[in-house]
């Protein structure tokens, strides 16, 4: 991960002038300057082929916005779109992009890159006319070099073109996006630099006897890297590189011996440090050090960068599974896809970080990039927030799901893309396992599939030999995988679903460490995972509701996550949180009817026939039913703790011990207004209560915020719940008015959602109709002082309102 620092100026809308950017305030060093691109392109969604440099920038068509930008996201829903409801229903086409660029006339004497941390889809990129190059997967970071292709002139602009073409459908089985939709930033440096990604810091040798924060013996860290030499003549090279502790004080600081680097060349350079007692990357103490090193040429500074990187050891071991520093446990995983909801894939890492923490508090502690390679940003929040993570690269091989997608690339980009990825990604902690495919349907000719994962393993070691690599098989016994030799390629065999045959590939060679790569939901396939030491743990499907994977209009999302869009969690998601979280909680919910038992595999062979309406909803996180007239309802209790109490209005309904099994406990309660309360205990001591409030009569909007305080930056956002209440606060779960948000003060409302997965309603609005009560209004700050208040009204109903105060960027 590069830390880098980033310039924002105050751009005209036509422009962006980087003289500025050469001062040595500008970046870690004065050698390199690194400024974000992200403000002031200009868009025109045309399908009409264009060239690259035309049509003026003062057509009326364009306008004028900030990346990332995900431009399908802000289109209309329609039931007959291209993308269908793979695509969430959403538009595709081609979008342009335009920026000008007056660079200084120093520059000229340096080399000049441009970085796009991903550009969905096919996307071709141009400066000035001419065509930088082409890359169709919309998930890969890539750089292209512009040195030799500028004007600095004086006053001169620079025009830097994107063309992103979604136009071919179906391409996807989810929601992919549209545009440029992760950062852009201009990267100069010296002629004699490091190559891009080509840091790498590891621990080699690392072993902890136990878990603990900080280790008792010494750590090796060695840093390698690479220096390229784009001058016309040899250059004498030394490296110097400092190793700072979480704090930022310097603990290890040396220089290699200097190296010739012949004009044109790229030579490697390695160097090993020790450092007594380091603080230990954990779940529950994400440690990070830093490692900077800058490259010296006669004394002088002439490139330089900083690298985070965590001091720990995981590995599998085929008889226990998985270990981080020395402890043992079960990956409590959860699959996730890319987009956030009304921001489609263009996700602001303050909306990640709201997701990821909400999964934390239910016993998450692993995710699964479902299934591609996930933004830098993503990665560093997981980094940030102790979350180890399943890497994974494709949905496809060569063999398609759909007509459109990878597989018609596959051959020419696969390892070019597996090696940049994994070159980016390698420096984060958090990650612990490579993934080289998920279901893919080559699998049935071994022989094609078995030279295929072969050469994707080798390319995954090749460029990062700390990590094991696996892959979501589906359906192996169908095709063989544990009998013909393709499981066996895997470090770690990964299988979706089916956990039988997973255990049984285990049993026929007890050598396998084997992980389950997808999973549902129910208590027998967390047992299966509980109750055998050696599966090292299991990734749900899936860990937030996602646009697409629909099989009817007007569902436009997948229903399955244990939180919905919005962020909040599904009754269910507390059943994970009683078997997944060490803190004692209580739960209760209304259950209507059974949860219906899974089927085959999710996407493939769906569990029950759809719906216009999509899966019923069967369990409920009220104590307001529709019926009000005297009847029994099944009350389900999620608890950790040793037995629970369940009361109705006051009045015991009896206590129950905690199930061995982890089942929940189930009470028939004949139904009366009121308050029921769950009071769970654990070595004769009260520790979590819950209770449901049957609602009266919806009376006003009640609005809360995690956040009171906003930055004006691009990636952060504040949520506020807008809840339909009665007079004593309860939301009122039938309500379904249409909520409007007003703001005064320096912020701005960026989107709406709600968790409703059949509304077809736009994100980019002031207004969202309230489901089961609440919706969402996504706030975002345009200065860095003065207060933002949000007021939501809705006919009949008191206004709400919620003060954020606007500071300074972190």
């Amino acid at each position: 991960m590069r830390i880098t620092f980033l310039l924002f100026f105050a751009l005209s809308a036509l422009a962006i002038s980087v003289a500025s950017a050469a001062s040595p305030a500008a970046s870690a060093s004065p050698a390199r300057v690194t400024t974000s691109l992200d403000a002031n392109w200009r868009f025109l969604q045309s399908n009409t082929p264009l060239a690259a440099e035309q049509p003026a920038f003062d057509d009326t068509a364009w306008r004028t916005l900030n990346v990332p930008h995900d431009w399908s996201i802000e289109g209309t829903f329609d039931q007959n779109a291209p993308t269908r409801g793979s695509g969430a229903f959403l538009p595709s086409g081609i979008g342009w992009y335009r920026k000008h660029l007056t660079l200084p006339a120093d520059f000229a004497a340096r080399r000049v890159f441009v970085e796009f941390d991903g550009v969905m889809a096919n996307s071709d990129v141009w400066i000035n006319g001419q065509l930088l190059g082409h890359r169709p997967f919309g998930y890969v970071s890539f750089r292209y070099e512009l040195t030799g292709k500028l004007n600095f002139a004086p006053g001169a602009a620079n025009i830097l073109a994107v063309r992103a073409d979604t136009s071919a459908q179906p391409a996807s089985r989810w929601y992919s996006g549209a545009g440029i939709y992760r950062h852009v930033r201009l990267i100069v440096t010296d002629p004699v630099h490091l190559d891009q990604w080509a840091t790498f810091v590891s621990t080699p040798g690392l072993k902890i006897a136990t878990g603990q924060a900080k280790a008792t013996a010494s750590a090796v860290v060695r840093v390698q890297t690479s220096v390229i030499n784009q001058s016309a003549a040899a250059r004498e090279v030394a490296l110097r590189i400092t190793l700072l502790d979480p704090s930022g004080k310097t603990v290890a600081t040396a220089d290699t011996a200097a190296q010739s680097v012949a004009a044109g060349q790229t030579t490697a350079f390695e160097r090993e440090f020790t450092i007594t007692s380091p603080w230990l990357w954990d779940l529950a103490t994400p440690q990070l050090y830093q490692a900077t090193v800058a490259v010296h040429v006669a004394g002088a500074a002439l490139d330089d960068e900083t690298v985070s990187f965590g001091i720990r050891d995981a590995h599998f071991e085929p008889a226990t599974g998985f270990w981080l520093n020395g402890r043992n446990f079960k990956l409590q995983g959860v699959c996730l896809h890319h987009d956030g909801g009304a921001f489609g894939a263009a996700v602001p890492v303050s909306a990640w970080e709201r997701r990821l923490t909400a999964l934390q508090t239910l016993g998450v502690n692993a995710i699964r990039t479902a299934h591609n390679p996930v933004a830098p940003e993503f990665l560093e929040a997981c980094d940030r927030l102790g979350l180890v993570v399943m890497d994974e690269m494709f949905d496809c091989w060569t063999v398609a799901k759909n007509p459109a997608d990878y597989h018609l690339f596959f051959n020419e980009w696969s390892l070019i893309d597996t090696r940049d990825t994994v070159r980016r990604d390698r420096n984060h902690p958090s990650v612990i396992l490579y993934s080289a495919g998920n279901e893919i349907h080559d699998t049935p000719d071994a022989a094609l599939a078995n030279k295929i994962l072969a050469g994707l393993v080798a390319t995954f070691h090749e460029n990062d030999s700390t990590r094991p690599v696996t892959q979501a098989l589906f359906r192996p016994n169908r095709s063989h995988d544990y009998d013909n030799g393709l499981a066996d390629l895997l470090d770690v065999v990964g299988q979706n679903y089916r956990e039988n045959e997973i255990i049984a590939a285990y049993h026929q060679k007890p050598t396998r460490m084997i992980v389950g790569t997808e999973n549902g939901h129910d208590l027998r396939v967390w047992a299966a995972c509980r109750d055998n030491p050696f599966y090292a743990g299991q990734f749900l499907w899936a860990g937030i509701d996602y646009l697409g994977e629909s099989r009817r209009w007007p569902t436009i999302s997948s229903s399955s996550g244990l939180l919905d869009r919005t962020g909040a969690p599904r009754a269910l998601a507390f059943q994970r949180q009683s078997w997944w979280s060490g803190k004692p909680m209580v739960r209760a919910a209304r259950r209507t009817a059974p949860e219906r038992a899974q089927i085959g595999d999710p996407g493939y062979e769906p569990a029950f026939a759809p719906t216009a309406a999509g899966p019923a909803q069967r369990l409920f996180s009220d104590w307001t039913p529709a019926k009000t007239a005297a009847h029994d309802e099944s009350v389900e209790v999620y608890s950790n703790c040793d037995s629970v109490e369940l009361f109705l209005n006051n009045q015991s309904l009896g206590v129950k011990p905690r199930d061995p099994t982890g089942a929940p406990l189930n009470w028939k309660v004949a139904y009366a207004p009121g308050t029921l309360r769950a009071v769970a205990s654990s070595q004769g001591k009260i520790v979590a209560t819950h209770e449901l409030r049957t609602a009266g009569v919806p009376t006003k909007l009640l609005l809360k915020t995690e956040r009171t305080t906003l930055a004006p930056d691009w990636d952060e956002v504040v949520y506020v719940t807008a809840s339909v209440v009665d007079a004593d606060g309860v939301v009122v779960p039938g309500a379904k008015d249409l909520v409007t948000f007003k703001t005064t003060g320096p912020g701005a409302v960026v989107a709406v959602d709600s968790g409703d997965n059949t509304s077809s309603e736009p994100f980019q609005a002031t207004a969202r109709r309230a489901y089961q009560g609440t919706c969402i209004a996504i706030v975002r700050a345009t200065t860095p002082t003065g207060r933002i208040t949000l007021t939501a009204s809705a006919p009949g109903l008191a206004d709400g309102t919620v003060s954020i105060e606007a500071i300074a960027p972190r």
